[in-house]
């Protein structure tokens, strides 16, 4: 067995040496004597459907304000007309959503009051944006300078000399759906507006935004508008406002908006708070606090494309979940309320069905203050609203995607230490969760499926069954949520064994493998079964229904918690290798690894998930699979496919592996381009492979991780030379696949020694990650 193990590795690496050219030479470049954030192109993904913006956020800034060129989600690089800068964004997403008072400067006279009808021309030429700062030349000739905090948005407009330059403020158009808008001229200085508008992919309960925007002078004229109705002096109207400045001798215009999803109070309050400073100094401090958060990771080596990638990558990461309290501590709950988050804050934005995968552990990692407070952030959603969310926008429940993912989210948080003096609250927010469902009047719908889930062993796939609620529905896809509900209990297994709740860890544990009831020894596949049990749909598994955004080829190894068991399901680790192999094209990728992730893995745009048999690496259902080889002896292969995939991201606008989802995917470059990642989303398993950097230094906060941070090198790394060797941990012999948390907490140096060729190490049964049982 080892002799033959020992030839195929031979002859991996005499295929790849030369093939794998996808990322450039690991010594290209040194780092920047300048800022990190000069790495950081703000433009990645925002064409084919990446739906990034490249507008003014700080970390986790509650205002993202950006323009919005016309597409569903805000920005998009091919189109070429700016309807507003608006204040909400949110990376990634791949609904309309946000896109809250859109404001743009004009000239002349105010005749419209559609913003597609009043929108500026402009050329990516004069265009140019980095973390915290954003700045166009539009058709027009005014110039437009965008910076933020947290709680405020700040402009900066330089316009031609004119008696007629305006600054429209559109209350009643948005990239969702508004319900309703109000409009006041306060003074001669400022605006106010109330705004309540629903959306995300379909319309949810609606939500209300409060604004206040100041101006550093007082305006020349005024007006207000009702749908097309302009009244010129009007103070009050439902849809918009406009205000006027002489700019024949003093060009430039300033201009403050704050905002609040508590009251016009809140809005004030973070105006004062926040507001008064210059722009230029609001830049410098946004600018510095972005500074901060990429100093987190140093990297040496790489070249000049992939170092933009991957801080540009980390940068996204941090622009998600967002503050959602006021400065004074005041948020609305989820039971439309308003409370006070003493001690901490409040975050909202909750796409947990893509970042319990990579984001949240990276946060935990990197930002570990900030994800407690998210981790209590969603506890006090439970609390206030009655249940825990799925997918949260601003303060309300949306029902977007399945399965149960604010359970890993959570565990997550526990196993990194996020949760002392939580963990009792936590356990049972999250039992209730796993054992139930909300009642009718409230607008989650949690685990829908989980009566017919707790009493089968599965979660029926039931096309078109009647759903009461508001989003997606756990009955469209049963086969995927029977997947997803078992990966949720073995991770909240593991917790209770922990709290020594040990009657409701085996139970858990036991329901973790409900993943083997949906298996079809016919087809050797997962399947979906209808409410009798009977397993239904095509039986090709890159044709068959219950899987959401996905097929069987690509969910049949998102059992993170029983890879062995899988394994033996389809027949044992030389079956399971030569299924992988196909599923990642794995011949064609010794060949030409960047031509077969682009055009073999990426069989269509951002959203072509269905009728596939082979990896896609631009949705959020695969990306633990590269690291399935971990489990099955031949741990190289996981270095070829990962590094293979890092491919697809590049520092121009079509450089995202489809829609970012809150910094999912960007968090996964950052993970792996590191060599470390979280292989059981939930627990505290990190799978290793070969880093793409010499060297990456990491700083942690020694309150949460004692060792203060930790080197990881890998000298030489490259095209040619990127196989595992050997490994050191903290300077001893190191042969496992993976480190868990207590590894982390006193790692200081993980060492990796590189070669042409794939070798023996991580090859042995006992190398692999470990099955949860």
């Amino acid at each position: 067995m080892r002799g033959t193990r020992r030839t195929r590795l031979c002859l991996a690496g005499v295929l790849t040496a030369s093939a794998l050219l996808g990322i450039p030479a690991a010594r290209a470049a040194e780092p920047t004597d300048g800022h990190l954030t000069d790495l950081v192109n703000p433009f990645i993904g925002s064409q084919d459907e990446g739906n990034t913006f490249p507008g003014a956020a700080v970390p986790f800034g509650m205002v993202q304000l950006s323009p919005d060129t016309g597409h569903s989600t805000g920005y998009d690089y091919s189109q070429h007309s700016i309807r507003g800068f608006s204040l909400v964004h949110l990376s990634g997403v791949g609904c309309a959503i946000g896109g809250d008072l859109p404001v743009l400067p004009t000239t002349g006279d105010v005749t419209q009051t559609d913003y597609a009808r009043y929108a500026a021309g402009f050329r990516h030429a004069d265009e140019q944006a980095s973390p915290g700062y954003y700045r166009v030349g539009l058709d027009s000739g005014v110039r437009a300078e965008l910076t933020a905090t947290a709680r405020t948005g700040v402009q900066r407009y330089t316009f031609p000399a004119t008696g007629k330059a305006n600054v429209l403020l559109n209350a009643a158009q948005a990239l969702h759906r508004p319900v309703s808008s109000e409009v006041r001229i306060l003074d001669d200085h400022t605006v106010r507006t109330k705004i309540t508008g629903h959306g995300f992919c379909r319309d949810s309960a609606p939500y209300t935004v409060y604004t206040v925007t100041r101006f550093s002078r007082p305006f020349t004229a005024y007006g207000t508008w009702n749908g097309g109705a302009l009244t010129p002096g009007a103070r009050t109207g439902a849809d918009g406002a406009y205000v006027r400045f002489d700019t024949t001798r003093d060009r430039t215009v300033e201009a403050t908006t704050a905002l609040s999803y508590v009251d016009a109070h809140g809005a004030e309050v973070n105006l004062r708070a926040e507001g008064g400073r210059s722009f230029d100094e609001v830049r410098r401090r946004a600018r510095d606090a972005w500074e901060r958060r990429l100093a987190a990771v140093r990297v040496r080596g790489g070249g000049a494309t992939l170092r933009r990638t991957f801080y540009s990558s980390l940068y996204r990461t941090f622009l998600a979940p967002t503050v959602g309290d006021d400065a004074d501590g005041r948020y609305t709950g989820w039971d439309r309320r308003v409370h006070r988050a003493e001690g901490f804050t409040y975050y909202q934005n909750w796409s947990l069905w893509d970042t319990y995968r990579t984001q949240a552990q990276l946060l935990a990692l990197l930002a570990p203050r900030e994800a407690r407070d998210m981790a209590l952030s969603v506890l006090r959603i439970d609390e206030e609203g009655g249940w825990l969310p799925k997918w949260g926008y601003a303060t309300v429940e949306t029902n977007i995607m399945t399965g149960d993912p604010v359970t890993p989210f959570l565990t997550t948080a526990y196993q990194m230490g996020l949760l002392k003096g939580y963990e009792e609250r936590a356990y049972r927010a999250l039992r209730k969760n796993a054992d139930g469902v909300p009642p009718a009047a409230n607008p989650g719908v949690g685990r829908e499926a989980n009566a017919e889930y707790l009493a089968n062993g599965f979660a029926p796939y039931i096309k078109g069954r009647p759903h009461t609620k508001v989003g997606d529905s756990d009955y469209d896809h049963g086969a995927s949520v029977t997947l997803e509900y078992a990966l949720a209990d073995a991770m909240l297994a593991q917790m209770a064994r922990d709290l020594g709740h040990g009657a409701d860890a085996a139970r858990y544990a036991t329901r973790a493998q409900n993943y083997r009831n949906i298996f079809d020894p016919s087809t050797g596949f997962f399947r979906a079964r209808d409410a009798s049990g009977v397993f239904t749909g095509d039986p090709d598994p890159a044709r068959g229904i219950g899987f959401h955004e996905g097929t069987a080829w690509q969910y049949q190894w998102l059992v993170p918690q029983d890879l062995p068991g899988v394994i033996s399901l389809i027949g044992g680790e030389r079956a399971a290798n030569r299924r992988l192999d196909s599923f990642f094209a794995y011949d064609k990728l010794l060949a030409d690894p960047a031509g077969t992730a682009r055009d073999v893995w990426v069989h269509g745009n951002a959203y072509a998930y269905y009728n596939a048999a082979v990896y896609n690496p631009m949705n959020e259902p695969d990306l633990t699979a590269p690291y399935t080889y971990l489990s099955t002896g031949e741990p190289w292969k996981t270095t070829d496919v990962v590094h293979a995939a890092l491919t697809l991201f590049t520092d121009g606008p079509t450089g995202m592996t489809g829609n970012d989802d809150l910094g999912t995917m960007s968090a996964w470059n950052v993970l792996s381009s590191i060599g470390l990642f979280p292989v059981q989303p939930g627990y505290r398993t990190w799978g290793l492979s070969t880093p793409v950097f010499d060297r990456v230094d990491v700083r942690l906060d020694r309150h949460y991780w004692p060792s203060g941070g930790f080197t990881v090198t890998a000298p030489g790394t490259s095209a040619s030379d990127r196989y595992v060797q050997s490994s050191r941990l903290n300077g001893s012999d190191y042969g496992r696949t993976y480190l868990t948390n207590g590894s982390l907490r006193s790692l200081r140096s993980l060492a990796f020694t590189v070669g042409p060729r794939p070798s023996e190490w991580g090859t042995s049964p006992e190398a692999a990650p470990p099955a949860l049982r």
